[in-house]
């Protein structure tokens, strides 16, 4: 695990990892002033990248696809989940090729584990 605070910009950088299956994956947050960008992978790519945030006309927090295909929607899911559960922008960049939702569960949870146990990160 690994923190850095970029001086002055309010920017927090947060690694961490966890083998998931057979699997081993790398999560990278930054978490700015009222955003969160999220990475994930198992090799520097950036593939595909998705914004969500929530609105105040609906319970479903909106999402669109910045970069990549967009019938990939792994990006896309995962950010409107986690702008659900946080109330914030949230900008995904998912590059696995394991899109499978029991899958992209365990990568939630994992995310959702690294929240719980360092709010402050995120």
């Amino acid at each position: 695990k690994e923190e850095a605070v970029v001086a002055g910009s309010g920017i927090v950088l947060h690694d961490f990892s966890g083998r998931l299956g057979e699997q081993r994956v790398h999560f990278h947050a930054m978490r700015l002033r009222d955003s969160l960008f999220l990475w994930v992978g198992a090799a520097p790519a950036l593939a595909s990248l998705a914004v969500a945030m929530c609105s105040p006309r609906d319970g479903v927090p909106v999402s669109t696809s910045l970069l990549g295909d967009p019938s990939d929607t792994a990006s896309a899911c995962l950010a409107q989940r986690l702008a659900r559960k946080t109330k914030k922008q949230i900008f995904v960049s998912y590059n696995l090729q394991n899109t499978d939702s029991s899958f992209t569960l365990l990568i939630e949870n994992r995310i959702k584990e690294e929240m719980t146990a360092f709010p402050e990160k995120f």
